[in-house]
């Protein structure tokens, strides 16, 4: 600008000046007037909310930290929330600072079909709903498997029973079922216990067992996979772990330590996604509401510090309310249009 100003001052015209430079006369008031540089290459203005050199090495740093590394940002965020009161930034943030260094990896959704309407069962508080399933677990030696079960309460997402054997059958799903209703003190008042069609889970005496304890069974639809979704959930939660040993196990009692590992890790460290990310024990103990308050006031001091940065809002830190198993479609909007306001 300044060599153009010359040439006008000695008697040049602004046309002939700028095409003697290259540029247009437009290009020129733009400058003069302090208007913004839209060629792709031109340097662009810092926002004054982004985030800065050390916040981003400091979402490294937490990412890299033995805690957190097998974690997903949805789980980081709101864990470092709770147990040191920090916010860094948004889990947006975090991942677009792992992907920046390529550390943000992926694992695809796997999709199932569904047909005719399934069994609904709707829990408002613990222990009034729960759903079973056994999935096999390798050993070392080819051809033999051991059989974990697991029994989860819908409303909290916590394990409520489990064992590990090295057979599959009623007996051991009977074991199974009385040793949650006595841990969970509810065998005077027993819930909907819903599971597949798998003779496991209804063959033998099971069927009696149930009319003796007063539990309501439920079944899934025949070749229907995704009726018992929650514990298949689990399931694949289970075999993702980074500690779960593809090679196998070696003995039964390594597979049950490793069980009882994976079930105190799930219900009292994990903060699961369902429930506003909270642990599913604290959930089963009604302590959710009280830590999503807390974690609601520090998402507002962080917003107070920085609010350039939080346009869209807070997150939501509302206590989710009752759980379906198996929703009707309409069942679910209601759902989330409630959770929203």
């Amino acid at each position: 600008m300044q060599l153009v100003d010359e040439a006008r001052t000695d008697g040049a015209r602004l046309k002939s000046a700028c095409a003697d430079l290259g540029i247009g006369t437009n290009t020129y008031r733009r400058w003069k007037a302090g208007g913004k540089d839209g060629r792709p290459g031109a340097p662009k203005q810092t926002p004054s909310h982004a985030l800065t050199a050390m916040e981003k090495a400091m979402i490294l740093a937490v990412c890299h930290q033995s805690d957190y590394a097998s974690l997903p940002p949805s789980q980081v965020v709101p864990l470092l929330m709770d147990d040191h009161g920090w916010y860094i930034a948004s889990e947006s943030s975090f991942y677009r600072v792992l992907s920046e260094h390529n550390e943000n990896h992926r694992r695809g959704a796997r999709h199932s079909g569904r047909v005719g309407p399934p069994r609904r069962h709707e829990a408002t508080r613990p222990n009034q709903v729960w759903c079973w399933d056994v999935t096999y677990l390798k050993s070392t030696v080819r051809g033999r498997f051991f059989y974990l079960y697991f029994m989860l309460d819908v409303y909290s997402r916590k394990i409520v029973g489990a064992e590990v054997f090295d057979a599959e059958n009623a007996a051991n799903s009977e074991v199974v079922l009385r040793k949650a209703l006595l841990r969970e003190g509810c065998v005077n008042n027993p819930p909907v216990v819903h599971s597949d069609n798998g003779s496991a889970m209804k063959g033998g005496t099971l069927p009696a067992t149930f009319e003796k304890l007063g539990v309501k069974p439920s079944y899934s639809r025949p070749r229907v996979s995704n009726d018992n979704a929650y514990i298949e959930s689990l399931f694949g939660t289970v075999k993702q772990r980074p500690e779960y040993p593809p090679e196998g196990f070696e003995s039964l009692q390594l597979a049950r330590d490793w069980a009882n590992s994976f079930i105190r890790w799930y219900n009292k460290e994990h903060r699961h996604s369902a429930i506003r990310y909270v642990t599913p024990a604290d959930r089963h103990d009604k302590k959710d509401a009280d830590i999503l308050a807390s974690r609601k006031m520090t998402l507002l001091k962080a917003r107070n510090k920085n609010p350039g940065r939080w346009s869209a809002g807070i997150r939501n830190c509302d206590p989710v309310g009752a759980v379906w198993l198996n929703p009707l479609p309409e069942e679910q909007t209601v759902k989330e249009q409630c959770v929203a306001h």
